[in-house]
C-alpha cells in the first residue's frame, strides 16, 4: 500500500511540475513579447515530459549550442531551395529522414526535432525573407533558453525524491525497423513543408504540426493511428475553443497562466496515468502541444487585428487535413509491409 501511494505522489508531483512549467514557460514567452511566442512552450512540454531531472549547466548550454547548430542548417539551405528548388527539395527529404533515422536507432529525440524544425521552418521563412529565417531562428533559441529555465525552475520548487526512477532510455530499433519508421515520419513531415513553402509567413503553425505529427508517426501503429493521430487533433482544437472563450470572460495575462495551467494539469493527469485512460500519452502530449500551437496562433492573431475566428477555422482545417495525410501514409506503408 505505501508502495502505491509513494508511487502515485510520485506521478501526480511529476504531472503538477509538467501543468506549473507549461503554465510558466507561456506566460513568461507572451508577457517579454518573444517572436513566435507559443514556441516555448511548446518546448516546455517536450523538455518536462522528457526529463526526471533538471539539466546541468554544461548540458543545458550544450543543448542550445547543438540547437544553434541544427538551426543553422535551414540558412544554408535556403539558397539552394531558391535557385534550385528540386535538387533543394530532394535534400531536406534526404537530411530529414536520416535525422529520424538516427532517433530511431536510440539518438537524442530532442536534437532530433530542433533538426527537424531547423530544416524545414527556418529554410521555408528563408525562402521569403532572409530576415524572417533570421527571426525564426532567434524565436528558436531564445524559446529552448526560456524553456531550459523554466525546466530548472521546476525542479527546484518541485523536486522529486532522492532515489526516484529516471525515465526510462529509447529503446533502440533494428536498422530496418529504423528505416522504415523514418521514411514514414518524413513523408508525414515533407507535404507540409511543401505546402508551407507556398505562404512561409502565415503557416509556420502547420509546419510546427507536422513535425509534432512526425513524432507521433515514429511511435503508432496502424490500429491505434486513427485516433492517436486524428482524434488528438479533434480534442486539442475543442480544448482550444474552450479555452478560447474562457480567456475571453477577462482578459489578462495571469489568467492566460490560470487557465493554462488548468488545462495543463487535466492533460497531465492523463499523461501520467494517475487518470488512466486507454490512450498513450503521446496522444496526450499531441494534444497539449497542438492546443497550445492553436490558441497561441489565435492570440497573436488577435493582436494584429485578423478575424479570428476564421483564422482559426482555416487554420484546424489545414491541420486536420495535414493529420489525415499523416494516417493515410501510416496506414499506406503499413499495409504495403504486410503484403510483403
Amino acid at each position: 500500500m505505501d508502495i502505491a501511494l509513494d508511487k502515485r505522489w510520485l506521478l501526480g508531483q511529476r504531472a503538477l511540475r509538467l501543468g506549473v512549467g507549461t503554465a510558466l514557460c507561456l506566460a513568461a514567452s507572451f508577457g517579454m513579447g518573444l517572436p513566435i511566442p507559443m514556441v516555448s512552450p511548446v518546448f516546455a512540454v517536450f523538455l518536462l515530459a522528457m526529463f526526471n531531472q533538471p539539466l546541468s549547466l554544461k548540458e543545458g548550454l550544450g543543448l542550445v549550442l547543438v540547437v544553434a547548430l541544427t538551426t543553422g542548417t535551414g540558412l544554408l539551405l535556403t539558397p539552394l531551395l531558391r535557385y534550385y528548388a528540386f535538387a533543394g527539395v530532394l535534400l531536406i527529404g534526404l537530411c530529414l529522414f536520416l535525422a529520424f533515422r538516427y532517433n530511431m536507432r536510440g539518438g537524442n529525440s530532442l536534437v532530433t526535432t530542433f533538426l527537424v524544425v531547423g530544416l524545414t521552418m527556418i529554410s521555408a521563412a528563408g525562402t521569403a525573407e532572409f530576415k524572417l529565417a533570421v527571426t525564426v531562428v532567434e524565436a528558436l533559441l531564445k524559446g529552448l533558453f526560456l524553456a531550459v529555465l523554466v525546466l530548472a525552475l521546476s525542479h527546484l520548487l518541485l523536486p522529486d525524491p532522492a532515489g526516484a526512477p529516471k525515465a526510462p532510455s529509447p529503446q533502440e530499433l533494428s536498422k530496418s525497423d529504423a528505416s522504415r519508421l523514418a521514411l514514414r515520419a518524413t513523408l508525414v513531415v515533407l507535404p507540409a513543408f511543401l505546402f508551407a513553402l507556398t505562404d512561409p509567413t502565415t503557416n509556420m503553425p502547420v509546419i510546427m504540426k507536422a513535425v509534432s505529427l512526425g513524432r507521433q508517426s515514429c511511435t503508432t501503429t496502424t490500429r491505434s493511428a486513427g485516433m492517436e493521430l486524428l482524434g488528438s487533433t479533434l480534442l486539442a482544437g475543442a480544448m482550444a475553443i474552450l479555452f478560447w472563450f474562457a480567456l475571453k470572460c477577462f482578459v489578462h495575462l495571469w489568467m492566460f497562466f490560470l487557465w493554462t495551467l488548468l488545462f495543463a494539469l487535466l492533460v497531465a493527469r492523463k499523461i501520467y496515468s494517475i487518470s488512466p485512460t486507454r490512450y498513450t500519452p503521446s496522444f496526450w502530449i499531441n494534444s497539449l502541444v497542438t492546443m497550445i500551437i492553436l490558441l497561441g496562433q489565435s492570440v497573436q492573431d488577435s493582436l494584429a487585428g485578423k478575424d479570428v475566428y476564421t483564422a482559426f477555422a482555416v487554420r484546424m482545417t489545414l491541420f486536420i487535413a495535414v493529420t489525415l495525410y499523416a494516417y493515410l501514409m501510416v496506414h499506406l506503408l503499413n499495409t504495403h509491409r504486410r503484403f510483403r
